[in-house]
């Protein structure tokens, strides 16, 4: 079965001229904005292969010389397909790490606390445990650390690496807010290992990776800015779009002390290697026209009118000639012979986008519609990673489908078990046994479950515990309950409600198990017992947790395992975005309006689950809640539309229909 196919989902096919060297004055041409050498690759795999090799040569080169390499390493998501690449080089190809010393770039304060899953156990996990070297080599903070002598030791931290003769070459990757290690934005680039506050906004990114905010570290030992900078070579690891914004100040903003990462421009040794995801942000690949010349496609075309009329601030309809001109998308007049063959394709391609019938309008010419008429109705299933995230993402598409009589199926694949605060559980628990006392006062059995689930609640449960199973069983349930109860107000049939309960999120931690066969097994058998011809799933490459990514391959290894199922070849796949971002313009391919009073009773359906209100234990790094958040999204999508000479409407959802063939065939 395939694992990861979300990964292979290409919007739009890059040319690979935009991000591979070529001919040098080319190379030059298309890079003239960044002031850090990037490398683009592919895909997180290919990029981690390819880092492996060289971090692989440097070890090979120091052995001839009977020198030990001395390296710098980070943990985190970023390295650890470079770590599991180093591993395979070492069992495969003979690749020795006895001569290798390894000093940890970071780790969170205090140790004792966090050992379990600190940086160091993950390096040791992934790379020092599965290879020949000598655990003497590895210098980490320790659990003997504390207050009183921290100091010292990050004094000693220095002298150790000079005593090795300073890092051949550090391997690192960047925050949300820019920080390097833990360099946090103010880091100033005379900076030695020392501890480090974290700041709220880092704080609030390590979050995902905890129960509550209790949880997460305050503080965190860190090679310094000078540290990093006087290794004779530097490596800053990047995967995904999450990071691309940040990417872009990092490699071609000014050197900012607000942006501790850009300081790496000023080191002479020093790459960047992000995938073509991470890199979406760059100048010659969102706007390639301002660095050479391009090969148009009609997303490209899309996004550069987009781009213009924000610039002219100007609808499509009014671009002119010299407009183009301007800002430099001359070929364009070329291809087209004028500025109003090309300005009425791209309004009319997003004119065609629009539609109130997402499902398909049935007897009408389906020519320039986004989904077919026919066959009407259609049966549909929406997967939702989470239990609200049906409708906190596409809530009036679903009010929709169910009102144009859609046979409507929502298929929670998860229980979200964990994202229940523990006062939720205690409100309940307390209601049942009032409740008991009332009605069964006798069943002693029940009482001392739910007296037992309080006394642990309220009295034994310390930061970081697990649940028990009991509290697990009841938080899923207040979920479901939410769940249905928000399935009877928007009016999908009780017997079309379906809990998926997929078992690789079913650890009771933050960390999830990985996807397995079990997992898509039980979503092939949805899909086969419902048929359906028209499927939407979260396309949330960006999400900050990781569940909606995880949920996405799932659904696309069952589509994989189905695909030649007749039904199947009939069916189209749309996908939409959760809480955190929304399509970009040139790519939306079905936008589907909500009037206010659609909106409004949107909002009452994500606020049908209270649990997930302010005290939901992941609101990730945006204050807001939910329903503000997919209003804010739906309305500025809307404005946008609008900005460009389009309809004006209250609030617009976005969807991207995802093309089997194109990931499929591409295989």
């Amino acid at each position: 079965m395939e694992f990861d196919l979300s990964s292979k989902i290409a919007l739009e096919r890059t040319p690979e001229r935009y991000y591979r060297k070529t001919d040098m004055i080319e190379s030059l041409r298309q890079t003239r904005y960044e002031k850090l050498g990037t490398n683009i690759y592919k895909d997180s795999d290919e990029g981690s292969k390819d880092i492996a090799r060289k971090v692989a040569t440097l070890i090979r080169e120091k052995e001839k010389m009977c020198e030990q390499c001395v390296l710098g390493l980070s943990g985190g998501f970023s390295p650890l397909g470079v770590y599991d690449e180093l591993v395979r080089l070492h069992k495969d190809e003979g690749l020795s790490f006895a001569d290798v010393v390894v000093f940890n770039v970071s780790e969170f304060f205090s140790i004792s606390k966090i050992e379990g899953h600190s940086n160091a156990q993950l390096i040791r996990t992934h790379l020092l445990e599965k290879v020949d070297f000598r655990k003497e080599n590895f210098y980490t903070p320790d659990t003997n650390i504390n207050r009183s002598n921290v100091q010292e030791f990050c004094r000693h931290y220095e002298e150790l690496i000079e005593q090795h003769d300073g890092l051949d070459l550090v391997m690192v990757s960047v925050g949300l807010v820019g920080n390097i290690a833990y360099n946090e934005p103010g880091s100033q680039v005379s900076t030695l290992t020392r501890l480090m506050l974290l700041d709220n906004e880092s704080r609030r990114d390590l979050k995902r990776y905890y129960s509550s905010i209790a949880e997460v570290p305050t503080s965190a030992i860190t090679m310094g800015i000078a540290t990093l900078l006087n290794a004779r070579q530097v490596i800053l690891v990047s995967w995904g779009e999450l990071k691309s914004g940040i990417l872009k100040e990092v490699i071609e903003g000014k050197v900012d002390d607000n942006v501790p990462a850009s300081f790496l421009q000023l080191h002479k040794n020093a790459l960047a290697a992000i995938d073509l995801n991470a890199a979406q942000q760059l100048s010659r690949i969102s706007h390639p026209w301002l660095v050479g010349s391009c090969e148009w496609t009609d997303k490209l075309i899309r996004r550069a009118i987009v781009w213009l009329c924000a610039e002219t601030q100007k609808p499509i309809l009014k671009l002119t000639n010299k407009d183009y001109n301007h800002h430099g998308l001359n070929e364009l007049l070329a291809l087209y012979g004028s500025a109003y063959n090309v300005n009425i394709k791209i309004f009319n391609d997003l004119q065609h986008t629009i539609t109130g019938w997402p499902g398909g309008k049935p007897d009408t010419d389906d020519t320039n519609r986004p989904e077919r008429a026919n066959p009407y109705p259609k049966r549909v299933v929406v997967f939702s990673p989470h239990p609200d995230d049906d409708v906190i993402s596409m809530g009036g598409t679903l009010q929709r489908l169910v009102d144009q009589k859609h046979d409507v199926h929502v298929a929670y694949q998860t229980s979200g078990n964990i994202a229940v605060g523990d006062d939720e559980v205690i409100r309940y628990v307390s209601l049942m046994l009032n409740v008991l006392e009332q009605f069964d006062s006798t069943n002693d059995s029940l009482k001392t479950l739910y007296a037992s689930t309080l006394h642990f609640l309220k009295n034994e449960k310390q930061p970081g515990d697990q649940d028990t199973e009991q509290v697990l069983f009841v938080k899923g349930q207040i979920r479901r309950e939410e769940a249905r109860a928000t399935c009877r107000f928007v009016g999908v049939k009780p017997g079309n409600i379906h809990f998926l309960d997929m078992p690789f999120y079913e650890t009771g931690k933050v960390q999830k198990g990985r996807l397995k066969e079990k997992d898509i097994d039980i979503i092939m058998r949805l899909l086969e017992s419902v048929e359906p011809h028209q499927i939407f799933v979260a396309g949330d490459l960006a999400d900050p947790h990781g569940t909606h990514k995880v949920c996405l391959d799932g659904a696309l290894a069952a589509i994989y395992e189905l695909k030649r199922e007749q039904w199947m070849k009939e069916c189209r796949i749309w996908m939409y975005r959760g809480a955190w971002a929304e399509w970009e313009i040139d790519h939306i391919e079905m936008a589907v309006p909500i009037s206010p009073e659609q909106l409004r009773k949107k909002r009452h359906s994500i606020l049908k689950h209270q649990s997930q209100m302010e005290s939901a234990p992941f609101m990730g790094n945006d204050d807001r809640l939910f329903w503000q958040r997919a209003e804010d999204r739906n309305q500025t999508t809307a404005t946008l539309y609008n900005s460009l000479g389009l309809a004006c409407y209250e609030a617009i959802e976005a969807f991207v229909e995802f093309k089997i063939q194109d990931v499929f065939l591409a295989k």
